[in-house]
């Protein structure tokens, strides 16, 4: 079975090729390379350089190719960027999709797991956040995610298309072995961001705000792991592949870290003082966001295996340690 990974050179797109090929699927990879790195791909998938909104390109890739399931992770993914370019954010991530699913319909490919996003939902109202929530996004990143979920759900009514979007918080961790991880130019991430401080590389990590309504102050968030998460999108991929019908999942812990948790965990790991100073609260931060993800365990049957802090973070600073400058 072939499948396609849109976005197959970035972080948790790299991720998804790494295990589907350990799985024994045969994978074709999709990248503009725009944020990705060609050394994150696996050495046994096919890979096309390219940007998913060229039709003749993609349509190419569909000819050359028996595609049998899509995995769309490519879309430009900074909240706060896209505050200041929204237009570039719907023409890549929106404009981009339309092309997508244009060129499945044309090769009659059904199937494909869409990478979505917890921003989707904005502020919640409760807590944890379920499938349920009424989605208010708060930025043009959201707002891009909610109208490809809209696009999917429009194109399975019309075509028969079936997909599932998955809904997620905050990804984290790297392949246990080290070989592939996170590098984002400029990084935006907090554990990253810890980890280059742990490194030297930065002078102190920022906290932006200690006076929020949580048990230390700062923000609570929910981690997952990305090999957790990787699993959650192959056994998505199966469901529909069993012939089951569009649906929404969301991917999280279920349990929330903060900032300053988080910042004390790394300390223990790695042995580093990770200087940090507090500043004012960063507009539109929310105090905390935590899924529900007890859909996707009993529909899907996801178990995450690595779902404590000091092997998330273990597994980030292998990588960060083996890869200091990145790819």
């Amino acid at each position: 079975m072939t499948i396609l990974v849109l976005g197959g050179a970035g972080y948790i797109g790299s991720h998804a090729v790494d295990q589907l090929i350990e799985k024994k699927y045969d994978v074709v990879v999709v990248d503009n390379l725009q944020t990705g790195h060609s050394e994150a791909i696996h050495k046994q998938a096919r890979f096309y350089k390219g940007d998913i909104r060229d039709k003749p390109f993609l349509e190419n890739v569909f000819k050359k190719e028996t595609i049998n399931g899509v995995l769309h992770f490519a879309a430009n993914s900074l909240v706060g960027e896209s505050m200041e370019i929204p237009l570039h954010y719907f023409n890549n991530n929106v404009y981009g999709t339309q092309v997508l699913l244009e060129v499945m319909e044309q090769f009659a490919v059904k199937n494909i797991v869409f990478s979505s996003s917890a921003a989707t939902y904005g502020e919640p109202k409760a807590l944890p956040i379920m499938e349920t929530a009424e989605t208010n996004p708060e930025s043009p990143y959201g707002e891009t995610k909610l109208m490809m979920e809209k696009m999917l759900k429009w194109c399975d009514k019309a075509y028969g298309m079936n997909y599932v979007a998955l809904r997620y918080f905050n990804v984290a961790g790297a392949k246990l072995d080290g070989t592939i991880g996170e590098d984002h130019t400029p990084e935006s991430h907090l554990l990253p961001i810890i980890l280059q401080t742990a490194l030297g590389q930065r002078k102190e990590l920022t906290i932006f705000g200690d006076d929020y309504s949580t048990p230390d102050g700062t923000c609570i968030r929910d981690y997952v792991h990305v090999v957790d998460l990787i699993e959650a999108h192959i056994l998505a991929l199966e469901y529909l592949n069993a012939g089951n019908g569009s649906n929404t999942f969301n991917l999280g812990s279920s349990a929330g870290f903060s900032v300053q948790e988080m910042l004390e965990a790394a300390r223990k790991i790695t042995g580093r003082e990770i200087p940090a100073k507090v500043v004012e609260r960063r507009a539109g931060d929310p105090s905390t966001l935590v899924a529900a993800s007890e859909k996707a365990r009993t529909v899907l049957g996801w178990e995450p295996q690595y779902t404590d802090m000091p092997t998330i973070i273990e597994s980030a600073w292998k990588w960060h340690v083996n890869h200091p400058n990145g790819y």
